[in-house]
């Protein structure tokens, strides 16, 4: 049977980019009902939800009573998404209030729910919605953080719906784990470093690698869906922006040290799934470097770029897990060993990589080492799946540390 999923709409200007998600769920083979507010009908009328659904649409408890909608819709899901999630649905939500048909099927859903709240920026920060939102988190809702961008008029800042695909991406995550998988990144702040730096050596070029951000935006994801609070420093990447993360864009590897230095400070989980360039020019060329009359090559003096996942390895706190990554073209694992302890990492993910292989791909297979000895094999599998299985890792470790 497929996946039964409901699509809470909350009245809010975004109601309207809940079609598009709307369309990647019933595309993908699941099962849809539309639970919109009377105020999200002002935005969407409710034929565009049953057209795009095939599903009756009703905002209130008296629609079709004796199928007891306001139990049995929230009993029966594997699924509850609310995009966007409004201020006062935020508030109603975390107050038990059921004065509608959306929040008395969150009062009786034992399944996964996920809100994406929307809305302008000083409503976001306000201590109201600040303690909502932490009530729900605590509670094991996902509320992800909204994104940053342009809102209604001409504002801009935090408190954008997040892009349909990124949600969708979280809420197959979840479906993915299943309902009686837990939250367990609940209250953690989990920094996670993706893409590739680098270094410029003339205004036209740079010295950098291959690495497309994939796998790292693969652990920003899946720590979302299992509860977390995600900062993702992002180097040079060309992928749409993970929901529910705050992005920091970098792009030498000086950037990256530092931006990753300083939210390490706050997070609790610490994934190096970035690849800093280890050299850099040991001089900027101010013009574009030009071909010689005899067609010679310049020679490019390099240095040692920082090691910054070793400088993590020196100031982490007792409490704090630390992953790193090894890419390697052949001794895989003795290297990725020898790496592990000069990092002084509780983790390092090891991959074997080469022409097509790893970098961009869309699936990935590694042995991840533990400081403790252990190793774990992972076989070929999609990133996402990849990184849940490192995420599992990483949570026993978490459960043993002190605080």
């Amino acid at each position: 049977m497929s996946p039964r999923i409901i699509l809470g709409v909350g009245g809010g200007i975004a109601a309207y980019k809940a079609c598009e998600l709307l369309r990647l769920f019933t595309e993908s083979g699941h099962q849809v009902r539309v639970v919109p507010t009377a105020s999200a009908l002002h935005f969407v009328g409710a034929a565009t939800w049953s057209a795009l659904s095939g599903q009756p649409v009703a905002d209130d408890v008296w629609s079709d009573v004796h199928e007891v909608p306001h139990v049995r819709l929230g009993q029966q899901a594997d699924l509850v998404v609310v995009a966007p999630a409004t201020t006062d649905l935020l508030a109603r939500a975390a107050h038990g209030l059921a004065d509608d048909l959306l929040t008395n099927t969150l009062l009786t859903a034992r399944c996964p729910v996920l809100l994406a709240p929307a809305m302008h920026t000083e409503m976001w920060e306000h201590p109201a919605t600040v303690a909502n939102v932490a009530t729900l988190r605590s509670r094991g809702v996902r509320v992800v953080e909204p994104a940053v961008g342009r809102l209604t008029g001409t504002d801009t800042g935090k408190g954008r719906l997040p892009e349909p695909a990124e949600l969708f991406a979280v809420a197959r995550r979840l479906l993915t784990r299943g309902a009686a998988a837990p939250a367990d990144l609940t209250g953690k702040h989990v920094l996670v470093t993706a893409g590739g730096t680098r270094e410029p050596l003339d205004p036209v070029r740079f010295l950098g690698n291959r690495s497309s951000g994939k796998q790292g935006y693969a652990f920003a994801r899946a720590a979302v869906a299992r509860g977390a609070r995600v900062t993702v420093v992002s180097a040079n990447v060309a992928l749409p922006d993970p929901a529910g993360v705050d992005l920091v864009r970098v792009s030498t590897t000086a950037e990256l040290r530092e931006a990753t230095l300083t939210a390490a400070e706050s997070a609790e989980v610490v994934v190096m799934a970035a690849a800093p360039a280890d050299f850099r020019p040991a001089t900027y060329a101010t013009g574009k470097i030009k071909k010689s009359d005899d067609g010679s090559a310049p020679t490019i003096e390099l240095v040692a770029n920082p090691d910054i996942a070793a400088e993590l390895g020196k100031r982490r706190r007792p409490e704090q897990v630390l992953v790193v990554f090894a890419a390697e073209t052949s001794d895989a694992e003795a290297n990725g060993r020898a790496k592990l302890s000069r990092k002084r990492a509780d983790l390092i993910v090891i991959n074997e990589v080469g022409s097509n292989r790893v970098f961009g791909a869309d699936t990935n297979a590694a042995t991840v080492i533990g400081a403790d000895g252990s190793a774990s094999r992972m076989p070929e599998q999609s990133k996402e799946d990849l990184a849940d299985g490192v995420w599992d890792l990483i949570v026993s470790r978490l459960a043993s540390r002190p605080g």
